[in-house]
Protein backbone atom coordinates (compact mmCIF):
# COMPACT_ATOMS: atom_id res chain seq x y z
CA UNK A 1 0.00 0.00 0.00
CA UNK A 2 1.32 3.47 -0.93
CA UNK A 3 2.11 6.47 1.54
CA UNK A 4 -1.30 8.46 -0.41
CA UNK A 5 -3.39 5.33 0.41
CA UNK A 6 -2.61 4.64 3.82
CA UNK A 7 -3.17 8.47 4.36
CA UNK A 8 -6.80 8.16 2.83
CA UNK A 9 -7.97 5.46 5.30
CA UNK A 10 -6.59 6.30 8.13
CA UNK A 11 -9.36 9.21 8.85
CA UNK A 12 -12.06 6.00 8.35
CA UNK A 13 -10.19 3.92 10.71
CA UNK A 14 -9.83 6.64 13.77
CA UNK A 15 -13.55 7.50 12.52
CA UNK A 16 -14.67 3.85 13.89
CA UNK A 17 -12.59 3.80 16.59
CA UNK A 18 -13.91 6.66 18.04
CA UNK A 19 -17.58 5.34 17.30
CA UNK A 20 -16.87 1.81 19.24
CA UNK A 21 -15.24 3.71 22.24
CA UNK A 22 -18.10 6.35 22.36
CA UNK A 23 -20.58 2.99 22.26
CA UNK A 24 -18.76 1.04 24.90
CA UNK A 25 -18.36 4.50 27.02
CA UNK A 26 -22.28 4.47 26.71
CA UNK A 27 -22.85 1.01 28.07
CA UNK A 28 -20.90 1.38 30.56
CA UNK A 29 -22.64 4.41 32.00
CA UNK A 30 -25.76 2.55 31.63
CA UNK A 31 -24.78 -0.25 33.62
CA UNK A 32 -23.05 2.00 36.27
CA UNK A 33 -26.52 4.18 36.51
CA UNK A 34 -28.82 0.88 36.71
CA UNK A 35 -26.78 -0.55 38.93
CA UNK A 36 -25.64 2.11 41.32
CA UNK A 37 -28.27 4.91 41.61
CA UNK A 38 -27.31 8.44 42.20
CA UNK A 39 -26.63 9.74 45.90
CA UNK A 40 -29.03 12.68 45.05
CA UNK A 41 -31.74 11.17 43.38
CA UNK A 42 -34.86 9.32 45.59
CA UNK A 43 -34.84 5.85 45.13
CA UNK A 44 -38.06 4.13 46.08
CA UNK A 45 -37.47 1.69 49.02
CA UNK A 46 -38.68 -1.99 48.74
CA UNK A 47 -39.90 -3.22 52.42
CA UNK A 48 -39.06 -6.36 53.23
CA UNK A 49 -41.57 -9.15 54.40
CA UNK A 50 -40.73 -10.16 57.40
CA UNK A 51 -39.21 -13.71 57.51
CA UNK A 52 -39.96 -16.20 60.27
CA UNK A 53 -38.10 -19.23 61.41
CA UNK A 54 -34.68 -20.15 60.50
CA UNK A 55 -35.06 -21.67 56.90
CA UNK A 56 -32.30 -24.34 56.87
CA UNK A 57 -33.56 -26.88 60.17
CA UNK A 58 -31.29 -29.67 60.64
CA UNK A 59 -31.25 -32.99 58.23
CA UNK A 60 -33.48 -35.69 59.79
CA UNK A 61 -31.23 -38.63 61.31
CA UNK A 62 -28.66 -40.38 59.93
CA UNK A 63 -25.44 -42.15 60.94
CA UNK A 64 -21.59 -40.92 59.86
CA UNK A 65 -21.99 -42.84 56.60
CA UNK A 66 -24.69 -40.90 55.41
CA UNK A 67 -26.45 -43.92 54.83
CA UNK A 68 -30.32 -44.02 56.42
CA UNK A 69 -30.11 -46.48 59.47
CA UNK A 70 -32.50 -49.78 60.25
CA UNK A 71 -32.01 -48.50 63.29
CA UNK A 72 -30.49 -45.86 66.07
CA UNK A 73 -28.00 -46.43 68.66
CA UNK A 74 -28.05 -44.78 71.63
CA UNK A 75 -24.60 -42.83 70.99
CA UNK A 76 -26.05 -41.72 68.19
CA UNK A 77 -29.41 -40.39 69.62
CA UNK A 78 -27.55 -38.86 72.25
CA UNK A 79 -25.46 -37.15 69.83
CA UNK A 80 -28.48 -35.68 68.15
CA UNK A 81 -30.34 -34.57 71.78
CA UNK A 82 -27.17 -32.79 72.43
CA UNK A 83 -26.67 -31.08 69.03
CA UNK A 84 -30.70 -30.00 68.78
CA UNK A 85 -30.67 -28.71 72.70
CA UNK A 86 -27.65 -26.85 71.79
CA UNK A 87 -29.22 -24.95 68.63
CA UNK A 88 -32.05 -24.38 70.21
CA UNK A 89 -31.09 -22.96 73.68
CA UNK A 90 -29.47 -19.91 72.05
CA UNK A 91 -32.95 -18.60 70.13
CA UNK A 92 -34.89 -19.75 73.47
CA UNK A 93 -35.18 -16.10 76.11
CA UNK A 94 -35.54 -15.54 79.22
CA UNK A 95 -38.21 -12.68 79.91
CA UNK A 96 -38.19 -10.22 83.05
CA UNK A 97 -41.77 -7.92 82.86
CA UNK A 98 -41.93 -5.11 85.74
CA UNK A 99 -45.39 -4.35 86.38
CA UNK A 100 -48.37 -3.80 88.90
CA UNK A 101 -48.48 -7.57 90.07
CA UNK A 102 -51.42 -7.15 92.52
CA UNK A 103 -53.37 -6.32 89.51
CA UNK A 104 -52.42 -9.54 87.63
CA UNK A 105 -54.36 -12.78 87.82
CA UNK A 106 -53.02 -15.68 89.55
CA UNK A 107 -54.07 -18.55 87.94
CA UNK A 108 -51.58 -21.56 88.18
CA UNK A 109 -53.05 -23.65 85.16
CA UNK A 110 -52.80 -20.54 83.34
CA UNK A 111 -49.87 -18.02 84.34
CA UNK A 112 -46.33 -20.11 84.34
CA UNK A 113 -44.83 -16.60 85.70
CA UNK A 114 -42.88 -16.44 88.41
CA UNK A 115 -46.11 -13.98 89.81
CA UNK A 116 -47.81 -17.31 90.28
CA UNK A 117 -45.11 -18.10 92.87
CA UNK A 118 -45.12 -14.83 94.57
CA UNK A 119 -45.65 -15.96 98.63
CA UNK A 120 -44.51 -19.20 98.48
CA UNK A 121 -41.02 -19.10 96.89
CA UNK A 122 -39.84 -15.25 95.63
CA UNK A 123 -41.50 -12.92 98.12
CA UNK A 124 -38.85 -10.75 97.80
CA UNK A 125 -39.69 -9.97 94.01
CA UNK A 126 -43.25 -9.26 94.12
CA UNK A 127 -43.50 -7.05 91.75
CA UNK A 128 -41.28 -9.31 88.72
CA UNK A 129 -42.61 -11.88 86.53
CA UNK A 130 -40.42 -14.07 84.77
CA UNK A 131 -41.23 -16.40 81.49
CA UNK A 132 -39.93 -17.59 78.21
CA UNK A 133 -39.60 -16.73 74.44
CA UNK A 134 -38.52 -18.15 71.01
CA UNK A 135 -36.71 -16.01 69.13
CA UNK A 136 -38.62 -16.26 65.20
CA UNK A 137 -37.17 -13.73 63.11
CA UNK A 138 -33.33 -11.98 62.78
CA UNK A 139 -35.21 -8.60 63.02
CA UNK A 140 -35.88 -9.32 66.58
CA UNK A 141 -39.94 -10.90 66.63
CA UNK A 142 -39.99 -12.82 69.56
CA UNK A 143 -43.01 -15.07 70.36
CA UNK A 144 -44.31 -15.83 73.93
CA UNK A 145 -47.29 -16.12 75.97
CA UNK A 146 -49.72 -13.39 76.63
CA UNK A 147 -49.95 -14.32 80.49
CA UNK A 148 -46.17 -13.40 80.41
CA UNK A 149 -46.31 -9.91 79.23
CA UNK A 150 -49.67 -9.00 80.70
CA UNK A 151 -50.06 -5.62 81.76
CA UNK A 152 -46.27 -5.21 81.58
CA UNK A 153 -44.41 -1.46 82.10
CA UNK A 154 -41.23 -2.71 80.91
CA UNK A 155 -39.64 -6.22 79.61
CA UNK A 156 -36.11 -7.12 79.84
CA UNK A 157 -34.62 -9.97 77.31
CA UNK A 158 -31.65 -12.11 77.94
CA UNK A 159 -30.19 -14.58 75.70
CA UNK A 160 -28.12 -17.72 76.55
CA UNK A 161 -24.86 -15.75 76.52
CA UNK A 162 -25.70 -13.11 78.55
CA UNK A 163 -27.05 -10.14 76.15
CA UNK A 164 -29.64 -7.71 77.34
CA UNK A 165 -32.36 -6.14 75.56
CA UNK A 166 -34.92 -3.79 76.19
CA UNK A 167 -38.16 -5.42 74.23
CA UNK A 168 -41.88 -3.74 73.50
CA UNK A 169 -45.14 -5.28 72.77
CA UNK A 170 -45.99 -5.96 69.59
CA UNK A 171 -49.76 -7.43 69.61
CA UNK A 172 -51.37 -10.03 71.88
CA UNK A 173 -53.87 -12.50 71.23
CA UNK A 174 -55.92 -13.46 74.09
CA UNK A 175 -57.72 -16.08 72.15
CA UNK A 176 -54.73 -18.15 72.26
CA UNK A 177 -52.84 -17.00 75.06
CA UNK A 178 -49.98 -15.86 72.51
CA UNK A 179 -48.26 -12.28 72.44
CA UNK A 180 -45.49 -11.32 70.13
CA UNK A 181 -42.71 -8.86 71.30
CA UNK A 182 -39.63 -7.04 69.74
CA UNK A 183 -35.88 -6.23 70.39
CA UNK A 184 -34.41 -3.74 68.55
CA UNK A 185 -30.92 -5.19 67.05
CA UNK A 186 -28.61 -4.01 64.52
CA UNK A 187 -27.56 -5.88 60.70
CA UNK A 188 -24.38 -7.28 62.26
CA UNK A 189 -25.89 -8.51 65.97
CA UNK A 190 -25.88 -12.78 65.34
CA UNK A 191 -29.34 -13.22 66.41
CA UNK A 192 -30.19 -16.82 66.84
CA UNK A 193 -33.46 -17.62 64.58
CA UNK A 194 -35.35 -20.94 66.06
CA UNK A 195 -36.87 -23.15 62.74
CA UNK A 196 -40.51 -23.53 62.28
CA UNK A 197 -41.69 -27.44 62.23
CA UNK A 198 -44.83 -28.40 61.08
CA UNK A 199 -47.27 -29.28 64.16
CA UNK A 200 -49.80 -31.45 61.68
CA UNK A 201 -46.72 -33.44 61.31
CA UNK A 202 -46.21 -34.32 64.72
CA UNK A 203 -47.79 -37.96 65.57
CA UNK A 204 -48.01 -39.40 69.92
CA UNK A 205 -45.14 -40.74 71.17
CA UNK A 206 -42.70 -38.72 69.24
CA UNK A 207 -39.29 -37.43 70.59
CA UNK A 208 -39.66 -33.82 71.97
CA UNK A 209 -37.49 -31.17 74.13
CA UNK A 210 -38.42 -27.89 76.11
CA UNK A 211 -36.35 -25.42 76.50
CA UNK A 212 -37.48 -22.52 79.04
CA UNK A 213 -36.84 -20.83 82.29
CA UNK A 214 -38.29 -22.49 84.98
CA UNK A 215 -37.90 -21.10 88.22
CA UNK A 216 -35.21 -18.73 87.34
CA UNK A 217 -33.09 -21.29 86.13
CA UNK A 218 -32.06 -20.14 82.87
CA UNK A 219 -31.67 -22.08 79.74
CA UNK A 220 -32.79 -25.43 81.15
CA UNK A 221 -33.64 -28.39 78.61
CA UNK A 222 -36.15 -31.35 79.45
CA UNK A 223 -37.01 -34.47 77.45
CA UNK A 224 -40.43 -36.16 76.44
CA UNK A 225 -42.79 -37.90 74.31
CA UNK A 226 -46.33 -36.29 72.48
CA UNK A 227 -48.51 -37.83 75.09
CA UNK A 228 -51.47 -36.91 72.82
CA UNK A 229 -52.95 -34.34 70.27
CA UNK A 230 -56.16 -31.86 70.15
CA UNK A 231 -56.48 -31.61 74.26
CA UNK A 232 -58.91 -28.53 75.08
CA UNK A 233 -58.22 -28.39 79.15
CA UNK A 234 -60.33 -24.68 79.22
CA UNK A 235 -57.02 -23.03 80.49
CA UNK A 236 -57.40 -19.57 78.33
CA UNK A 237 -59.73 -17.43 80.19
CA UNK A 238 -61.69 -16.09 76.87
CA UNK A 239 -65.23 -15.92 75.87
CA UNK A 240 -63.39 -17.26 72.37
CA UNK A 241 -60.46 -19.00 73.59
CA UNK A 242 -58.94 -21.31 70.95
CA UNK A 243 -57.24 -24.75 72.44
CA UNK A 244 -55.67 -27.32 70.51
CA UNK A 245 -52.86 -28.00 72.41
CA UNK A 246 -50.15 -30.55 72.17
CA UNK A 247 -49.67 -32.36 75.47
CA UNK A 248 -46.31 -33.70 76.67
CA UNK A 249 -44.59 -35.36 79.87
CA UNK A 250 -41.58 -33.20 79.19
CA UNK A 251 -41.08 -31.39 82.43
CA UNK A 252 -42.26 -27.77 82.07
CA UNK A 253 -42.64 -25.76 85.31
CA UNK A 254 -44.15 -22.44 86.13
CA UNK A 255 -41.15 -19.65 84.40
CA UNK A 256 -41.32 -22.15 81.19
CA UNK A 257 -44.08 -20.42 79.73
CA UNK A 258 -43.96 -19.17 76.33
CA UNK A 259 -41.00 -21.38 75.82
CA UNK A 260 -39.67 -23.98 72.83
CA UNK A 261 -41.01 -27.33 72.26
CA UNK A 262 -38.93 -28.46 69.60
CA UNK A 263 -38.89 -32.30 67.72
CA UNK A 264 -35.37 -34.07 67.30
CA UNK A 265 -34.80 -32.16 64.39
CA UNK A 266 -34.36 -28.62 65.71
CA UNK A 267 -37.71 -27.68 64.85
CA UNK A 268 -40.33 -25.67 67.04
CA UNK A 269 -43.56 -27.41 66.80
CA UNK A 270 -45.49 -25.69 69.97
CA UNK A 271 -44.98 -23.03 72.48
CA UNK A 272 -45.46 -24.12 76.07
CA UNK A 273 -48.22 -22.28 77.50
CA UNK A 274 -49.91 -24.63 80.73
CA UNK A 275 -49.55 -27.52 82.83
CA UNK A 276 -52.35 -29.59 84.78
CA UNK A 277 -51.60 -30.13 88.29
CA UNK A 278 -52.34 -30.48 92.09
CA UNK A 279 -49.04 -29.08 93.51
CA UNK A 280 -48.96 -26.38 91.34
CA UNK A 281 -45.77 -27.82 89.63
CA UNK A 282 -44.75 -30.62 87.11
CA UNK A 283 -46.91 -33.70 87.69
CA UNK A 284 -46.26 -34.84 83.98
CA UNK A 285 -48.81 -33.01 82.03
CA UNK A 286 -47.63 -29.64 80.36
CA UNK A 287 -49.45 -28.23 77.17
CA UNK A 288 -48.13 -26.67 74.30
CA UNK A 289 -50.45 -24.46 71.67
CA UNK A 290 -48.94 -26.05 68.20
CA UNK A 291 -46.94 -23.51 65.95
CA UNK A 292 -48.89 -23.92 62.62
CA UNK A 293 -51.72 -21.75 64.80
CA UNK A 294 -48.86 -19.90 66.19
CA UNK A 295 -47.12 -18.98 63.20
CA UNK A 296 -51.29 -17.62 62.12
CA UNK A 297 -51.42 -15.48 65.15
CA UNK A 298 -47.76 -13.90 64.98
CA UNK A 299 -48.04 -13.14 61.28
CA UNK A 300 -51.32 -11.05 61.75
CA UNK A 301 -49.65 -9.95 64.90
CA UNK A 302 -46.50 -8.10 63.26
CA UNK A 303 -48.41 -6.94 60.01
CA UNK A 304 -51.27 -5.44 62.15
CA UNK A 305 -50.66 -5.58 65.80
CA UNK A 306 -53.80 -7.57 66.18
CA UNK A 307 -54.64 -11.00 64.91
CA UNK A 308 -57.42 -10.59 61.59
CA UNK A 309 -59.99 -13.56 62.78
CA UNK A 310 -62.38 -15.24 60.27
CA UNK A 311 -65.87 -16.64 61.78
CA UNK A 312 -68.04 -19.01 60.81
CA UNK A 313 -70.96 -17.97 63.22
CA UNK A 314 -72.21 -21.19 64.57
CA UNK A 315 -72.80 -22.86 67.96
CA UNK A 316 -71.53 -26.11 67.42
CA UNK A 317 -71.34 -29.04 69.94
CA UNK A 318 -69.03 -32.47 69.80
CA UNK A 319 -70.82 -35.86 68.67
CA UNK A 320 -71.06 -38.96 70.61
CA UNK A 321 -72.41 -42.40 70.31
CA UNK A 322 -75.95 -41.48 70.40
CA UNK A 323 -76.30 -38.50 68.32
CA UNK A 324 -74.04 -40.47 66.13
CA UNK A 325 -76.75 -43.59 65.60
CA UNK A 326 -79.30 -40.93 65.48
CA UNK A 327 -78.20 -39.38 62.99
CA UNK A 328 -77.16 -42.37 61.17
CA UNK A 329 -73.61 -41.75 60.47
CA UNK A 330 -71.32 -44.94 59.99
CA UNK A 331 -68.25 -43.63 62.36
CA UNK A 332 -68.69 -41.57 65.75
CA UNK A 333 -66.99 -38.12 64.99
CA UNK A 334 -67.51 -34.77 63.43
CA UNK A 335 -69.14 -31.49 64.58
CA UNK A 336 -72.68 -31.07 65.07
CA UNK A 337 -74.18 -27.23 64.38
CA UNK A 338 -76.79 -26.51 66.96
CA UNK A 339 -77.19 -22.95 65.74
CA UNK A 340 -76.50 -21.33 62.44
CA UNK A 341 -77.04 -17.45 62.81
CA UNK A 342 -78.93 -15.92 60.01
CA UNK A 343 -76.64 -13.97 57.78
CA UNK A 344 -73.53 -15.31 59.28
CA UNK A 345 -70.54 -16.53 56.63
CA UNK A 346 -72.19 -20.45 57.58
CA UNK A 347 -75.23 -19.15 56.61
CA UNK A 348 -74.19 -17.44 53.41
CA UNK A 349 -72.66 -20.99 52.45
CA UNK A 350 -75.35 -23.23 52.65
CA UNK A 351 -74.58 -24.46 55.86
CA UNK A 352 -77.54 -25.09 58.44
CA UNK A 353 -78.54 -26.21 61.63
CA UNK A 354 -78.33 -29.69 62.01
CA UNK A 355 -75.50 -30.47 59.98
CA UNK A 356 -72.73 -32.65 61.16
CA UNK A 357 -69.00 -30.62 59.78
CA UNK A 358 -66.71 -33.47 58.92
CA UNK A 359 -63.68 -31.54 57.51
CA UNK A 360 -62.57 -28.46 56.58
CA UNK A 361 -60.02 -27.86 53.85
CA UNK A 362 -59.56 -31.72 54.08
CA UNK A 363 -58.88 -31.80 57.63
CA UNK A 364 -60.85 -34.18 59.92
CA UNK A 365 -62.56 -32.63 62.78
CA UNK A 366 -64.38 -34.71 65.44
CA UNK A 367 -64.21 -32.19 68.43
CA UNK A 368 -65.02 -28.67 68.47
CA UNK A 369 -61.67 -26.93 69.75
CA UNK A 370 -60.39 -29.13 66.26
CA UNK A 371 -62.91 -26.92 64.56
CA UNK A 372 -62.32 -23.81 66.08
CA UNK A 373 -58.55 -24.18 65.28
CA UNK A 374 -59.01 -24.98 61.69
CA UNK A 375 -60.93 -22.08 61.14
CA UNK A 376 -58.64 -19.84 63.56
CA UNK A 377 -56.12 -20.48 60.90
CA UNK A 378 -57.62 -18.55 58.64
CA UNK A 379 -58.49 -14.76 57.74
CA UNK A 380 -61.23 -12.92 56.82
CA UNK A 381 -62.12 -13.39 53.00
CA UNK A 382 -60.45 -16.66 52.85
CA UNK A 383 -62.70 -19.43 51.30
CA UNK A 384 -62.70 -22.98 53.36
CA UNK A 385 -63.81 -26.25 51.63
CA UNK A 386 -66.58 -27.85 54.27
CA UNK A 387 -67.95 -31.46 54.08
CA UNK A 388 -70.86 -31.88 56.36
CA UNK A 389 -72.88 -34.71 56.91
CA UNK A 390 -77.05 -33.79 55.90
CA UNK A 391 -80.23 -35.90 55.87
CA UNK A 392 -78.27 -39.11 55.40
CA UNK A 393 -75.39 -37.72 52.82
CA UNK A 394 -72.18 -36.39 52.61
CA UNK A 395 -72.07 -33.04 50.92
CA UNK A 396 -69.64 -29.96 50.60
CA UNK A 397 -70.25 -26.37 50.30
CA UNK A 398 -67.82 -23.44 50.49
CA UNK A 399 -68.08 -20.81 52.66
CA UNK A 400 -66.58 -17.32 52.55
CA UNK A 401 -65.41 -16.46 56.19
CA UNK A 402 -66.33 -12.81 57.66
CA UNK A 403 -64.73 -10.48 60.20
CA UNK A 404 -65.24 -8.87 63.52
CA UNK A 405 -67.08 -5.93 61.89
CA UNK A 406 -69.31 -7.79 59.94
CA UNK A 407 -72.81 -6.99 61.38
CA UNK A 408 -74.08 -10.61 61.53
CA UNK A 409 -71.17 -11.87 63.41
CA UNK A 410 -71.28 -8.77 65.59
CA UNK A 411 -74.47 -10.04 66.46
CA UNK A 412 -74.27 -13.29 66.77
CA UNK A 413 -71.02 -12.32 69.51
CA UNK A 414 -72.98 -9.61 70.88
CA UNK A 415 -75.60 -12.70 71.87
CA UNK A 416 -73.37 -14.66 73.34
CA UNK A 417 -72.24 -11.60 75.89
CA UNK A 418 -76.21 -11.24 76.34
CA UNK A 419 -76.23 -15.36 77.76
CA UNK A 420 -73.36 -14.85 80.24
CA UNK A 421 -74.83 -11.37 81.55
CA UNK A 422 -78.06 -13.09 82.12
CA UNK A 423 -76.93 -16.48 82.87
CA UNK A 424 -77.66 -17.63 86.84
CA UNK A 425 -74.94 -16.87 89.10
CA UNK A 426 -74.92 -20.51 90.31
CA UNK A 427 -75.02 -23.24 87.77
CA UNK A 428 -76.61 -25.37 90.94
CA UNK A 429 -78.98 -23.49 92.54
CA UNK A 430 -78.77 -23.68 96.80
CA UNK A 431 -81.08 -25.38 99.16
CA UNK A 432 -83.28 -23.27 100.68
CA UNK A 433 -81.60 -23.58 104.17
CA UNK A 434 -78.03 -23.06 102.65
CA UNK A 435 -77.09 -19.69 103.55
CA UNK A 436 -74.40 -17.98 102.04
CA UNK A 437 -71.43 -16.56 104.78
CA UNK A 438 -70.33 -13.48 103.96
CA UNK A 439 -65.96 -13.75 104.88
CA UNK A 440 -65.34 -9.73 106.04
CA UNK A 441 -63.27 -7.76 104.81
CA UNK A 442 -62.10 -10.39 102.07
CA UNK A 443 -65.10 -10.03 99.33
CA UNK A 444 -66.16 -13.21 99.56
CA UNK A 445 -69.52 -15.64 100.11
CA UNK A 446 -69.09 -19.19 100.95
CA UNK A 447 -71.37 -21.66 102.37
CA UNK A 448 -71.62 -25.55 102.57
CA UNK A 449 -71.62 -28.12 99.70
CA UNK A 450 -74.86 -29.88 99.11
CA UNK A 451 -74.46 -33.92 98.11
CA UNK A 452 -75.19 -33.14 94.78
CA UNK A 453 -71.85 -30.44 94.43
CA UNK A 454 -69.21 -32.86 95.99
CA UNK A 455 -70.57 -35.56 93.03
CA UNK A 456 -69.97 -32.87 90.72
CA UNK A 457 -66.71 -31.51 91.48
CA UNK A 458 -65.53 -35.16 92.98
CA UNK A 459 -64.84 -33.82 96.61
CA UNK A 460 -65.37 -35.57 99.69
CA UNK A 461 -65.21 -31.68 101.73
CA UNK A 462 -64.67 -27.89 101.08
CA UNK A 463 -66.56 -25.05 100.61
CA UNK A 464 -68.60 -23.24 97.51
CA UNK A 465 -67.58 -20.22 96.59
CA UNK A 466 -70.59 -18.58 95.50
CA UNK A 467 -70.22 -14.81 95.83
CA UNK A 468 -67.12 -12.76 94.42
CA UNK A 469 -67.72 -9.12 95.59
CA UNK A 470 -66.69 -6.62 92.63
CA UNK A 471 -63.30 -4.89 93.77
CA UNK A 472 -62.78 -6.75 96.68
CA UNK A 473 -59.25 -8.69 96.89
CA UNK A 474 -61.02 -11.81 95.86
CA UNK A 475 -61.59 -10.16 92.71
CA UNK A 476 -58.55 -8.43 91.94
CA UNK A 477 -56.70 -12.04 92.56
CA UNK A 478 -58.62 -13.60 89.80
CA UNK A 479 -60.83 -15.73 92.00
CA UNK A 480 -63.94 -17.27 90.00
CA UNK A 481 -67.36 -18.00 91.93
CA UNK A 482 -69.06 -21.42 91.26
CA UNK A 483 -65.71 -23.46 92.97
CA UNK A 484 -64.92 -25.27 95.32
CA UNK A 485 -62.62 -24.09 98.06
CA UNK A 486 -60.23 -27.04 99.23
CA UNK A 487 -57.26 -25.53 100.94
CA UNK A 488 -56.14 -21.91 102.27
CA UNK A 489 -52.14 -21.74 103.00
CA UNK A 490 -51.83 -25.61 102.11
CA UNK A 491 -54.56 -26.50 105.06
CA UNK A 492 -57.81 -28.60 104.21
CA UNK A 493 -60.76 -26.62 104.28
CA UNK A 494 -63.72 -29.08 104.95
CA UNK A 495 -66.37 -26.72 106.00
CA UNK A 496 -66.88 -22.92 106.42
CA UNK A 497 -65.66 -23.08 110.56
CA UNK A 498 -62.61 -24.34 108.65
CA UNK A 499 -62.25 -21.25 106.15
CA UNK A 500 -63.05 -18.58 109.16
CA UNK A 501 -60.31 -19.83 111.39
CA UNK A 502 -57.69 -20.42 108.84
CA UNK A 503 -58.05 -16.55 107.60
CA UNK A 504 -58.09 -15.28 111.34
CA UNK A 505 -54.48 -17.47 111.77
CA UNK A 506 -52.74 -15.43 108.87
CA UNK A 507 -50.12 -13.07 110.40
CA UNK A 508 -50.34 -9.12 110.63
CA UNK A 509 -46.94 -9.22 108.94
CA UNK A 510 -48.27 -11.57 105.73
CA UNK A 511 -48.93 -10.16 102.52
CA UNK A 512 -51.03 -12.38 100.75
CA UNK A 513 -52.86 -15.85 101.48
CA UNK A 514 -52.82 -18.79 99.08
CA UNK A 515 -56.68 -20.35 98.05
CA UNK A 516 -56.33 -23.73 96.45
CA UNK A 517 -59.78 -24.16 94.50
CA UNK A 518 -61.10 -26.67 92.37
CA UNK A 519 -63.34 -26.29 89.46
CA UNK A 520 -66.11 -28.14 87.83
CA UNK A 521 -64.17 -29.54 85.20
CA UNK A 522 -61.64 -31.31 87.52
CA UNK A 523 -58.59 -29.13 87.44
CA UNK A 524 -57.64 -27.72 90.00
CA UNK A 525 -55.74 -23.63 90.35
CA UNK A 526 -54.22 -21.90 92.94
CA UNK A 527 -54.70 -18.20 93.48
CA UNK A 528 -53.05 -15.79 95.64
CA UNK A 529 -55.23 -13.08 97.62
CA UNK A 530 -53.62 -10.01 98.87
CA UNK A 531 -54.33 -9.55 102.67
CA UNK A 532 -57.09 -6.89 103.36
CA UNK A 533 -56.19 -4.00 105.40
CA UNK A 534 -59.58 -4.21 107.33
CA UNK A 535 -60.71 -7.56 108.58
Amino acid sequence: MDKSSRHRHTPILIGVGLVLIGLLSGILVMLFLVDVPSQGDAVPRVVERVELGRQQPRPALTPDSGQAPATVDILTLNRLFKEVASEVTSAVVYIQVESNARDMPRDWFHNFDEEELGGRFFREMPRQSVGSGVVISRQGYIVTNHHVVDRASSIRVTFSDKREYEARIVGIDKSTDMAVIQIEVDDDDPIPVVALGDSDEVQVGEWVLAVGNPFRLTSTVTAGIVSALGRQVNIIEDEFRIEDFIQTDAAINPGNSGGALVNLQGELIGISTAIATESGSYEGYGFAVPVNLVERIVQDLIAYGEVQRGYLGVTIRSIDAVSARRLGLDRIGGVYLERVERGSAAFRGGLREGDVVLTVQGRSVNETNELQSTIARHRPGDQVAVEVWRAGETRRVLVELLGREDPAVDSWISGFEDLRQEAAPEETPDLPNAEVFQLEGWGLGIRELTDRERNGFDVEAGVFLSYVARGGVGAEAGIPRNVVVTGINDEPVTSIEDAVRLLALVASGTDAVLLRVKRRNGLEAFYEMNVPAER
